[in-house]
């Protein structure tokens, strides 16, 4: 009840994102991902060939260890889209619609940044950790009452489901 109302309609073109292309997104810190995780979303993105991963701009350096990163991993580096600071919260959740699924990270899951996604409609996937940081994700899935479908068991399973998502938008 505390968080803005979503005034604003982004268009993909707008946010800079392919209008055809399956958008993840992670709008986690630059902290949270860390190589095991970005060597999982690479899979995801290698497996959807078009799909692109949209994150929160880390900054100079960040999009250049990212861009190296992905290119380690197989991946054009102009898959990675950028997402700037917005000066308002409401559009920063509004932008949110136009991505297709949250991936979420491990071992700290996405916490706020989680309720965002949902509160704007967006399905956040997440992988349940051993640890409360890890484990905060599936809470919020379990609390709205998707879990079944959103919650994977393990990074296999997880991209698994991206996959599937990806492959079935109905779904």
């Amino acid at each position: 009840r505390r968080l803005p109302p979503m005034d604003r309609a982004f268009t993909r073109k707008e946010l800079g994102l392919p209008e055809a292309a399956m958008v993840y997104c992670c709008f986690n810190g630059s902290q949270k991902i860390n190589a095991k995780m970005f060597e999982v979303w690479a899979r995801i993105l290698k497996a959807v060939p078009e799909s692109v991963l949209w994150v929160s701009d880390p900054g100079p350096l960040g999009q250049q260890n990212l861009a190296r990163e992905a290119q380690a991993r197989g991946v054009d580096p102009s898959r990675l889209v950028y997402a700037p600071k917005l000066p308002s919260l409401s559009d920063h959740i509004a932008r949110h619609r136009q991505a297709d699924l949250f991936l979420d990270t491990l071992p700290y899951n996405a916490h706020t940044t989680a309720n965002d996604a949902l509160w704007a409609g967006l399905p956040v996937l997440t992988c349940v950790g051993q640890a409360f940081p890890g484990r905060v994700g599936a809470s919020l899935l379990h609390a709205v009452g998707i879990a079944e479908d959103f919650v994977a068991s393990d990074v296999d399973d997880y991209v698994g489901r991206a996959v599937a998502m990806a492959k079935d938008p109905t779904r």
